[in-house]
């Protein structure tokens, strides 16, 4: 008998079959084979063995057990591996509710048998299937990701559970039927193409319905999504993702559209690390379920106003999110799904085109004419740019533009500087009027710059603790800091200076403030090792960073054709690459 919860998970769930999920493999004798999922390669040499119930790839000398396959997969911890895990096997974690458990896996069992409802209706109406070829999805598309067909019936999809033997308020909760004020159970979804929503592991938790257009009287929603569940939050789950998550992983680079149609059009096009918001905004939960496959994000909205606002929401919540940020924009089409009908080239030379989103902002608001910089709204204009590159987190990257900004307009720098304070004062006629309310700024610092903080205050921590205790051998906690100072700003140095100088204050409020951040967050005695590995992630994150901002130097050095500036680029770039990664 399993004498744990892993192994015993481990007793009921095949190495073979799991990891068929999710690659290739071929009989090689009393094992099997397949392409390795971790690396590139031609000839397979990861090996699955069924007797071990283990994995090996000679290629790049990974391997383990079902967890760690799950693990480094999906690059989640063990804990998360385990909950999948579990899930698969049917196993229940003594840390959860049990009665929840079962009711999730209900809820599962529900959509999944849904799903399969709507596909057999879609089957079956020649009216729905017209509709998706007409928009211009393929058969095998609409297989590949389960798309269906929700009869124009009021409780067609209720009385298929009711009849065997589901229970009323079970399909209320999986949010697959509703109740009207008199009582009546009704389809939540009807006359409408079904797009199933799968999590990450490409289990049905939800739906979008596309109201059929011939049935569309203006009086209810175009589309019509589950109800948040158990199972389904729309915060958190990106649509397709669980198809495209390893092209993301590959191209290291993931491409957000609106909507199903735009998904699909674009994934069929052969944009395969494309991803869709499942009925909501980007969120940052979203973007924590990215960071975990890529660092960058490419945009693409539909063509108008409305989607050029979403995203500019979108680029400030990826940005301070820590992520290099490009749009994709199409000029001659509303969106993707309409670009991929005209023709799929158009999808992925749109994608290919991608512009940082500085770029994005210096299209959107410069004028043409720099003449026009010296009216009041060519001002306006000029302050809006200005403001969005003020809330770049990277002052390199900040500056870098900064001085484009200038080579493009012709104002030098340090005036460009000058009226970047200013840069509050928006055009009603961009940003749309004054809300009443007035929001405390929030204090927004990238990930290189939080980690520098936690690291100050480790090293006060320390020093704080040495002196309170003579007996310890005491030295100069803050030496640690001798050959990583220069990748700190100007203002992290002084706040360095500062406290080793024994001071706590500062006359900037900005310094200050800084410091005061720095000895809220010291009040614990910090180990050696601990701010030992801080370095480490600090170092790391100043040379990710400054490769991220000398690729965007190179490509743009190679967009104008300046050679000059490409050889400095490329020569900075070998030196960052050279750096100690401790």
């Amino acid at each position: 008998m399993p004498s744990s919860t892993t192994e015993l998970i481990k007793s009921k769930l095949d190495v073979v079959e799991l990891l068929r999920g999710y690659m290739t493999l071929a009989p090689a004798g009393k094992n099997f084979k397949g392409l390795c999922p971790f690396h590139h390669e031609k000839s397979p040499s990861f090996m699955v063995s069924p007797e071990r119930q283990s994995w090996h790839c000679f290629g790049c000398a990974l391997g383990g057990d079902i967890f760690t396959f799950i693990m480094r997969h999906e690059n989640i911890e063990f804990g998360e591996a385990m909950r999948i895990l579990a899930e698969k096997a049917g196993v229940e974690l003594r840390h959860e509710n049990p009665a929840e458990y079962k009711y999730s896996g209900l809820l599962y069992d529900l959509n999944e048998s849904a799903k399969n409802f709507f596909k057999q209706s879609l089957a079956a109406a020649p009216v729905a299937q017209k509709y998706l070829t007409e928009r211009g999805l393929t058969k095998e598309t609409i297989e590949e990701f389960e798309i269906g067909w929700a009869p124009n019936e009021t409780e067609g999809l209720s009385m298929f559970f009711l009849n065997n033997g589901t229970g009323p308020q079970d399909l209320l909760q999986a949010g697959l039927s509703i109740k009207t004020e008199r009582g009546l159970m009704l389809d939540r979804f009807r006359g409408r193409i079904m797009f199933p929503i799968h999590n990450h592991m490409g289990r049905v938790v939800g739906f979008t319905g596309r109201i059929l257009p011939q049935l569309d009287r203006g009086d209810m929603g175009k589309y019509v999504n589950s109800p948040e569940t158990p199972i389904f939050q729309k915060s958190k789950i990106l649509y397709g993702f669980w198809k495209s998550k390893d092209s993301v992983r590959e191209k290291k680079s993931a491409i957000l559209v609106e909507g199903q149609m735009d998904f699909l059009m674009s994934y069929q096009s052969g944009a395969k690390n494309v991803i869709a918001s499942s009925g909501t905004a980007l969120t940052a939960d979203h973007l924590r379920t990215l960071h975990r496959f890529t660092e960058e994000i490419i945009l693409s909205f539909d063509n108008d106003v409305a989607g050029s606002d979403a995203a500019e929401r979108a680029i400030a919540l990826a940005e301070a999110n820590d992520f290099s940020v490009k749009i994709a924009t199409f000029v001659d089409f509303k969106d993707a799904a309409d670009a991929a009908h005209a023709n799929p080239e158009n999808v992925l030379k749109t994608f290919a085109a991608a512009i940082p989103a500085p770029e994005f902002y210096f299209k959107k608001y410069l004028p043409q004419n720099t003449v026009e910089l010296s009216t009041r709204d060519g001002l306006m204009k000029l302050r809006a740019v200005l403001g969005k590159l003020k809330d770049l987190t990277s002052p390199v990257e900040r500056d870098f533009w900064m001085k484009e900004l200038s080579h493009r307009t012709g104002i030098n720098s340090s005036v460009l500087e000058e009226e970047a304070g200013k840069a509050s004062i928006v055009h009603p006629q961009i940003y749309g009027p004054k809300e009443k309310e007035e929001v405390v700024p929030k204090r927004i610092i990238s990930r290189r710059d939080f980690i520098v903080e936690k690291m100050l205050a480790a090293v006060l921590a320390r020093q704080n603790f040495l002196e309170k205790n003579p007996d310890e051998s005491v030295k100069d906690v803050f030496s640690v800091f001798d050959d990583c100072a220069e990748y700190l700003t100007p203002a992290q140095k002084e706040v360095l200076w500062i406290l080793k100088s024994g001071a706590r204050r500062s006359d900037d409020p900005a310094i200050d403030e800084m410091i005061g951040s720095t000895v809220f967050l010291s009040s614990e005695e910090v180990a050696d090792d601990e701010i030992q590995k801080l370095k480490n992630e600090f170092v790391k994150e100043y040379i990710k960073e400054q490769r991220s901002i000398l690729t965007t130097k190179i490509k743009n050095a190679e967009a104008t054709g300046n050679d000059e500036e490409l050889k400095q680029a490329l020569e900075e770039l070998k030196d960052v690459q050279s750096l100690r990664e401790e």
